[in-house]
């Protein structure tokens, strides 16, 4: 499913088609994932944790509480990693941005003019200044009577504080891509999948046809506090929403769970997977499955999904 991604650019370029650096760097609340590919062409890993409250992911406030010690964090894993080049792509948090499948009966062959129609589409649809904001599409379907797109957006100063971030870190944001769609671009699936997405205060579930996206859904999770339950619940709940939408759309309950989160599929099944559930119906599969060469730093627990899905198809 690699062609499904698509980047927010630093220039807007709408959708037109821009390699994607051979260095990622994913930012979230917990610390800031760096990969790299190596002249064989495998990708070597590093991670910084960040301390508690430094960056808090959203669309209406700041994100970046103290953006030194993220750049700091940013700086000290590319560093790691040792890319050949500058540009990277920068991963971002899921609810720093939205994303939208939207239908058109016909959208402007000129960019500018596509990208003005999208801007009055989405002024009712999200809860910031769309006209300041960045966005990029791409075409998902297209037949004589109208297009699919994939629409991802995010608010013009949110995009500015982490792609500062990584100038004051020395490198160059050369795309700009929503976790979500960074983990769903690292599978290689021509059918139907079910994916799940969780992060540090963010679940996000996706529902993909071949190269068509059914639903794009994150929703906010309270954080997770030793002994807490309404955590659990939540991931349980939009689990069921997800396997309910693929069951309604594709005709046949999902088997299968593509599962992007630290500590993997055998940390998730520990902490929701109780034999009650829907998940004791379903194979778990790790997108990424931890790195066991590769790594230039301590990874802990953290997923690589994301870094390793925006590296994915990258010569």
């Amino acid at each position: 499913m690699a062609s499904i991604l698509e980047k927010l650019t630093s220039g807007g370029s709408g959708g037109q088609q821009i390699a994607r650096p051979p260095a990622a760097v994913e930012v979230t609340s917990d610390g800031v994932i760096g990969a790299a590919l190596n002249a064989g062409g495998t990708p070597t890993y590093a991670f910084q944790p960040l301390p508690k409250g430094a960056l808090k992911p959203g669309l209406a406030e700041q994100n970046l509480l103290e953006p030194e010690k993220v750049s700091h964090a940013i700086r000290a894993v590319l560093d790691a990693v040792q890319p050949a080049k500058r540009s990277v792509t920068l991963v971002v948090p899921d609810l720093s941005a939205r994303v939208f499948m939207l239908d058109f009966d016909s959208l402007p062959a000129k960019p500018a003019e596509a990208l003005a129609v999208l801007r009055f589409r989405l002024r009712k649809m999200v809860p910031f200044d769309v006209e300041k904001a960045r966005l990029s599409y791409q075409v998902l379907e297209e037949s004589r009577t109208g297009l699919k797109l994939l629409v991802a957006v995010i608010p013009g100063e949110i995009l500015a504080e982490y792609e500062a971030a990584v100038r004051s870190a020395g490198y160059e944001p050369g795309a700009v891509v929503p976790a979500g769609l960074a983990v769903l671009s690292g599978i290689e699936h021509d059918s139907s999948a079910l994916v799940a997405n969780l992060g540090p205060l963010s679940l996000t579930t996706i529902v993909a046809n071949g190269q068509d996206l059914l639903l794009y859904r994150t929703v906010e999770l309270p954080e997770d506090e030793a002994g807490s339950t309404v955590r659990q619940n939540e991931v349980q709940r939009d689990l069921a929403v997800a396997a309910a939408y693929y069951e309604d759309r594709l005709g046949k309950a999902p088997t299968k769970l593509h599962y992007a989160g630290n500590g993997g599929t055998a940390k998730f099944i520990e902490w929701a997977g109780e034999p009650d559930t829907l998940l004791a119906s379903m194979e778990l599969a790790d997108i990424a499955p931890a790195p066991e060469r590769g790594a230039a730093t301590a990874m802990g627990s953290v997923s690589v999904a994301a870094v390793q899905g925006v590296l994915a198809g990258v010569n």
